[in-house]
């Protein structure tokens, strides 16, 4: 009988059954990735909701473009790009948009006067305060439950993932 030239994502023959450790390990990826859909689902709701608390037009990449300036992230389209990972027109429509809201203005970088730097106004200060409290209320509350070296554990798997 010939084995079949096809691998699993594990790198074994697709007729060679797995491992139990590696059935294990499958099944713990798939729970949380799984946990992960729902965490992101949750956050994106998030989102929305302190979008329409800034503006009932935001959209919520337009918070997100919007926290960036406000938190000093990226004061720059390209770097607003950079730190959200979309594109460039896209940025530009949020940022128009911000600007059109009166949460945004576009001011001469001091240090290169050709560049152009986008400041937070007081309006966006506050509102995006405002969202930002309600938010971390959530968020505090279900965080308040779990110990400070579980946080700290929690925190440092995440750092890992991002890495």
């Amino acid at each position: 009988m010939l084995a079949s030239n096809k691998l699993n994502a594990m790198n074994r023959p697709v007729d060679e059954p797995p491992l139990s450790g590696e059935v294990e390990l499958d099944a713990a990826v798939a729970r949380v990735e799984r946990e992960f859909g729902r965490l992101f689902a949750r956050i994106r709701v998030g989102w929305r909701e302190a979008a329409i608390t800034v503006h009932p037009d935001l959209q919520p990449l337009g918070y997100q473009v919007l926290v960036s300036v406000v938190g000093g992230e990226a004061t720059t389209a390209s770097a607003i790009v950079e730190r959200l990972r979309t594109d460039k027109s896209t940025v530009s429509r949020h940022v128009r948009q911000l600007t059109e809201l009166g949460l945004v203005e576009s001011v001469r970088d001091p240090e290169d006067r050709r560049a152009r730097r986008l400041v937070a106004t007081e309006l966006a200060q506050e509102r995006v305060a405002k969202a930002r409290a309600a938010y971390e209320g959530r968020m505090g509350e279900r965080l308040r439950t779990w110990t400070a070296a579980d946080l700290d554990h929690f925190a440092e798997l995440l750092n890992a993932m991002g890495s």
